[in-house]
Order: structure tokens, then C-alpha cells, then sequence
């Protein structure tokens, strides 16, 4: 299988592209950091990688390399939770979803052979916060910047069908593996000054990045799987009960609070990500047979930190 992958030395990407290349298939990474991208895809290590350079909002020569290929994964896109939520700053998180992806959707109606799949990225921000509504895949959209995000950013996925190209969509909770997010919450607890952000009962809906890159191949290879898929795990957590999973694994106390005004200060408008969230079901990924490696908080955290 040859597969072309955006966002591909991310914490997510790079994970999918160990995964494949150790399975014998061949990857064409799509990046606008060449050099980076040979620093964590060495040839001597990952023969089977090519290395193209592109601009995501802008249409070019790179588009070529999308015929031929089986499948393209789409996973590029402007961090959401690093830095203040500046006008300027919600313009990249926005346009680099929407215009990147329309552009690779260019690429796929052009090509010739045409890839069978596009596995595109959204989120779970796409249903917008709540502390007492749960969502599946059929809930409605809500209104605030991320969940307009993610509707505009699958607004330009759909287009695909124009091409008659399988599309599966999926909505990422909060990928959970060695950095990311985790990254940024165990530091506290080693100088045992761990516990809950904010009130402490806000959702938090998780992934484990194995299970995440196991949903993704899934998606690669079964032409069955099509349309939206909430990529989480069936056990979303309110976010007291993570900092004291967190804690028991680390074997460090989780009482003392982060304050939300500390996170407002830091993040601005993007402090949404950490202190509001939303209970999420994965009700059409798992109808579809999928079996979770790490269902539970408590296995995934055990297994990631230990």
C-alpha cells in the first residue's frame, strides 16, 4: 500500500508512519520543513519514506504525487492548544484547516489514478463544550470557534465525493501518548504539585495514540468504513477523575487544583481546550467491530507511563 500523509511528523503522523513503514508500506510524507521532516524520517531508518516539500494553502507541483497512491491521510493542521487566541492567530488555526485540506482535495480530483480514500482529521470540538449533554456521531455542530472550525474543515473534506473518492472522517478526542497533551500535564505531578485544571468536572474524551493509529488503518484498508467516526475511546472521563488516575499511576498526589484563571492568563480564548470539554461517545466506531487496545483511562496511562 502507498500511502501520502500531511501532518505527518506530528505526535500523531509520526506515530502512523512508524506504524506503516514497519508493516512494509510505503509513505509519502507531505511537509513544508523538508530538513525537520529528514531529521525524524532518516533514509537510513525509513527507506521506505519520500519526502516532499508542499504549501498546504497553496496549489503546486507536489500535487502530483497523490496519483497513484491508495490512500491519503490528512492530518495537517495549526496546534489548537499552544499560545493566545489572538484574531490573527485564529486565522492559521482556521485556514490551515480549510485551505490545506481543499487543496488536497484538488490534488485527489485531479489525479489520475485516483486514490480510493481520503482520511481527513477533525475533532471532537466539532459538537461544541457542555458538562451534561453527551454526543455520538449524529449530534449536531455547535457555535462556537472550534466547533466552526471543524465544520468548515470537513465542509471542504466532503468535496471529495465530487470525485467519487471514499471519505471517512474522523473526530480526534485527546490523543494520549508519550508527549502531546500528557506531555503537559505530568511535569506538575513529578514535583508532586499534580491535580485537576479548573473546576475539575469538565469531559475529558481521550484516545490512546495506538488506538488512534489502529483506527486509522482501519479506515485505510476496509472499504466499508465511510463517513464520520468519533475517534475516542467508549470511556470519556470528567477531568478530577484523570488528574487522580494520573496521580495513582505516577504513585504522586493529584489535590493540588490549577486554577482556570491561571490557564485564561496563559491561553486567552484558547484556555476552552483545557477547561471546558465534552462527553463523547464513539457509538459508530465501535458498531463497526473496532477493538480498543486501551478502553480504559487506568490501562492506557499504566501502559504509556510505565
Amino acid at each position: 500500500m502507498k500511502v501520502v500523509i500531511t501532518g505527518a511528523t506530528g505526535f500523531v503522523g509520526s506515530r502512523l508512519i512508524q506504524r506503516l513503514h514497519g508493516e512494509g508500506h510505503k509513505i509519502v510524507v507531505l511537509t513544508r520543513n523538508t530538513t525537520f521532516a529528514q531529521k525524524v524520517f532518516p533514509s537510513g531508518a525509513f527507506p521506505n519514506v519520500e519526502i516532499v516539500a508542499y504549501t498546504p494553502n497553496a496549489s503546486g507541483s507536489w500535487q502530483s504525487v497523490i496519483a497513484s497512491c491508495d490512500g491519503v491521510v490528512n492530518l495537517a493542521g495549526e496546534p489548537i492548544g499552544e499560545g493566545r487566541w489572538t484574531p490573527e492567530r485564529k486565522e492559521e488555526i482556521l485556514n490551515s484547516r480549510k485551505l490545506g485540506t481543499q487543496k488536497i482535495v484538488e490534488a485527489i480530483a485531479n489525479a489520475n489514478p485516483k486514490p480510493s480514500v481520503l482520511i481527513n482529521a477533525s475533532a471532537i470540538g466539532y459538537y461544541g463544550t457542555s458538562e451534561t449533554a453527551t454526543f455520538d456521531e449524529t449530534s449536531v455542530s455547535g457555535n462556537d470557534f472550534l466547533a466552526q472550525v471543524c465544520q468548515a474543515w470537513e465542509t471542504e473534506a466532503r468535496k471529495v465525493k465530487d470525485a467519487v473518492v471514499r471519505l471517512v472522517i474522523l473526530r480526534f478526542g485527546i490523543v494520549l501518548g508519550n508527549g502531546g497533551a500528557l506531555g503537559k500535564m505530568i511535569p506538575p505531578f513529578k514535583l508532586f504539585a499534580g491535580g485537576p485544571i479548573g473546576s475539575g468536572r469538565q469531559w475529558f474524551s481521550w484516545i490512546h495514540v495506538d488506538d488512534l493509529v489502529n483506527l486509522i488503518l482501519q479506515a485505510l484498508t476496509k472499504p466499508e468504513i465511510e463517513g464520520v467516526y468519533n475517534a475516542t475511546a467508549p470511556n470519556p472521563v470528567r477531568m478530577a477523575d484523570l488528574s487522580q488516575t494520573l496521580g495513582q499511576v505516577m504513585n504522586r498526589p493529584s489535590w493540588l487544583p490549577v486554577p482556570a484563571f491561571a490557564i485564561e492568563a496563559l491561553l486567552g480564548d484558547g484556555a476552552i481546550v483545557v477547561l471546558e470539554g465534552q462527553q463523547v461517545i464513539p457509538k459508530r466506531t465501535v458498531q463497526t467491530g473496532f477493538e480498543y487496545k486501551y478502553p480504559n483511562l487506568q490501562s492506557a496511562l499504566t501502559q504509556i507511563l510505565n
